[in-house]
């Protein structure tokens, strides 16, 4: 008996350490994908301006739906078009981002999401700017692996060239959350390729989003954000026209199933925009769902 403690024991501490290691390398990640972000080298990197949100490692629950309003604001940005957050012939000075995002729990581990983008223009109106189409999913159940681990896949159709050269991309994420106490660690790295457009031959595009945590109370939380892109992975664009973020958050849960996430960002490079202020608001009401539960020994659906 004493022996079969002694050995569950050793088993806990060897664990324990394991887990312990799988946090620093989950750090250790975070901190290469910044140092590569701030690697130099030409292709014009992209921060998607209608999506400034760190995805999570758990999806939507099964049966229910989320409706979710994206927006960002640039009072101080390039006057000019084709830097910044502009990929288009249209500036980001002044412009309104919304993104209207309709999300489904399909099963107990994947979701599905449709968005409009839409973009208001110093001088040129409202205009509609794309759509976008993705299935977001996470591996097993949560705290399974000592990294909870997800994915992400994405296409998107943007309005050109008034918002981008690219008529379609695919974007690809693999998603590590850690948490840690009341702290929370959320790594995103972007894999995006132009599938139309002139640079549809080229490879791909890296880029990231990550976010630090901390859980205070339901309705008001901080939290830092950080969105950013260095083009092409094997031609990376000069530091000076790649765009780095960082966003001081605050976040929580609101009565009726409302949630939200606000706060400004700054431009960290020459060619950021300066500052830029996000508000996303989100909905969520079970609906009823389509598929019965996932299986308990199941590691995808």
């Amino acid at each position: 008996m004493s022996s079969a403690r002694a050995h569950h024991s050793s088993f806990q501490i060897l664990f324990a350490g394991f887990r312990s290691r799988a946090t620093a390398g989950l750090i250790a990640a975070a901190f290469c994908v910044l140092v590569l972000a701030l690697s130099t080298r030409d292709a014009q990197a992209q921060v998607d301006p209608w999506e400034f949100e760190v995805y999570p490692y758990a999806t939507e629950e099964r049966g229910v739906i989320e409706l979710e309003t994206l927006n960002a604001v640039v009072p101080n940005g390039h006057t000019q078009g084709d830097s910044g957050l502009s990929s288009g012939n249209y500036a980001s000075q002044s412009a309104w981002y919304n993104a209207y995002e309709l999300t489904y729990g399909l099963t107990d581990r994947i979701e599905a999401a449709a968005y409009i983008n839409a973009t208001q223009v110093r001088g040129h109106g409202y205009w509609y700017s794309g759509s976008k189409y993705r299935l977001r999913g996470h591996l097993f159940d949560q705290g399974v692996l000592p990294i909870d681990i997800g994915w992400y896949a994405e296409l998107e159709w943007h309005k050109t060239p008034e918002f981008d050269d690219a008529e379609l991309e695919l974007e690809l994420r693999p998603i590590m959350e850690k948490d840690i106490g009341p702290f929370s660690i959320m790594v995103d790295p972007i894999f995006e390729k132009p599938i139309t457009g002139p640079d549809k031959n080229h490879g791909f595009e890296f880029g990231y989003v990550s976010g630090l945590y901390y859980r205070w109370m339901r309705y008001l939380s901080p939290g830092v954000e950080f969105y950013g892109g260095i083009g092409l992975i094997d031609d990376n664009d000069p530091l000076s026209e790649q765009q780095h973020y960082i966003f001081p958050v605050v976040w929580g849960q609101l009565p009726y199933s409302i949630e939200y996430n606000v706060g400004p960002g700054f431009g960290l490079t020459k060619g950021s925009d300066r500052v830029l202020v996000k508000f996303n608001l989100e909905f969520e009401r079970f609906i009823g769902s389509i598929f019965g539960p996932s299986s308990d020994s199941g590691w995808f659906f």
